[in-house]
């Protein structure tokens, strides 16, 4: 079979390819350029998805697949980027939003543009692959792919993926998915691939966010939940809902922000206790287990990639659209980050929150 496999320089992508290729399969590795420095200031290196070290990461994947002996490609990705996620990530900001970039990344970038922009160069491939701690399985009962959690509970990259389309899922391979990371580390090191020992990215930008937003500081409040002013803010995108840090304010207890006013440039704070809430709203949802429910139903719910998933109850308000009550309530319930539903290690859906109710 023809694959190709999205290769990003690390151990993990690495390991996709040599899997594949000792398997007998015609294998060509793929890289989506997608750093414009001039876009984004001067960011320092750093474990990132998006920086400077893009240009270094190529050469030693350029080396990598000339070891292995398969094909490598670059494709410029950057223009589609920029209009995906930057600006995506900037108007959410802006909007007193956190938003979560990978996700949309993954979804439209590297499972959308890339591959279309790979056989647009002439590329021919029958199933497009990577190092995602995922599994990908066709239920006959239901006529669906299914996502499921990583095999590594700990490396599980399930969160970052529940936007795939049934189409998408049809057409990818995970080869890493059921395996523990220390294993793949372990078959990179004795195949001698250089990356054996690379650290993993640890965020999606090696630059101060700020460099992206490209925003001018705009001064407005800090306030408590009566609207009492406690201090002054340099701009609503330098918060995000649960910070506790760098809020200088001092006050009798700590203090985290429980929500972002854009419309009128406020930052909300409040104790500990007032971050706890059970109810949100979730919009844009995409169902992968099943079509788009028109009932309640009960899943395990995860709010953000670190954080365990929990009990809730899943109840359809409109089109797209759920209210999720949490069995316990839960701290910084996020507007702008995704709310992922799961049945054990399937992915039944997930979407945008949106709302919290306090």
């Amino acid at each position: 079979m023809k694959i190709a496999v999205g290769m990003s320089g690390g151990v993990d992508s690495s390991v996709a390819a040599l899997l594949l290729k000792k398997e007998g399969h015609d294998v060509i590795g793929v890289t989506m350029k997608i750093w414009r420095g001039d876009k984004a200031g001067h960011a320092p290196k750093g474990n990132a998805c998006y920086g400077p070290e893009e240009a270094e990461d190529i050469e030693q994947t350029r080396a990598l697949c000339k070891t292995l002996g398969i094909d490598y490609k670059v494709i410029d990705c950057s223009e589609q980027y920029e209009t995906i996620v930057l600006e995506y990530f900037r108007k959410e900001y802006r909007s007193g939003r956190t938003p979560n970039p990978c996700i949309r990344c993954n979804q439209m970038v590297k499972f959308g543009v890339l591959p279309r922009l790979a056989k647009e160069a002439g590329l021919k491939f029958e199933k497009f692959a990577t190092g995602h701690y995922a599994r990908v399985e066709y239920n006959d009962a239901t006529d669906r792919w299914l996502l499921k959690k990583g095999q590594d509970s700990r490396k599980d990259q399930s969160y970052f993926l529940y936007r795939l389309s049934q189409e998408q899922l049809a057409s990818v391979l995970f080869p890493v998915g059921g395996m523990k990371k220390d294993e793949v580390r372990t078959i990179a090191k004795e195949a001698g691939c250089a990356v054996h020992d690379k650290d993993e990215s640890q965020d999606f930008y090696s630059g101060h966010y700020g460099d992206l937003i490209g925003q001018k500081n705009e001064p407005g409040t800090i306030v408590d939940v009566s609207g009492k002013v406690l201090g002054k803010h340099n701009g609503i995108w330098n918060y995000t809902v649960g910070q506790r840090k760098g809020l200088g304010i001092a006050y009798r207890s700590p203090l985290y922000v429980l929500s972002i006013d854009a419309e009128h440039n406020k930052v909300v704070v409040g104790t500990e206790k007032e971050t706890k809430c059970s109810v949100f709203t979730v919009i844009d949802c995409a169902w992968t287990a099943f079509e788009e429910p028109e009932a309640q139903f009960n899943a395990k719910v995860k709010i953000r990639s670190a954080t365990p998933e929990a009990e809730a109850n899943v109840e359809p308000v409109e089109k797209n659209a759920v209210q999720v009550t949490f069995a316990e309530p839960h701290s910084a319930i996020t507007p702008g980050q995704s709310a992922v539903f799961y049945e054990n290690d399937v992915v039944l859906g997930g979407g945008t929150i949106d709302a919290v109710k306090r």
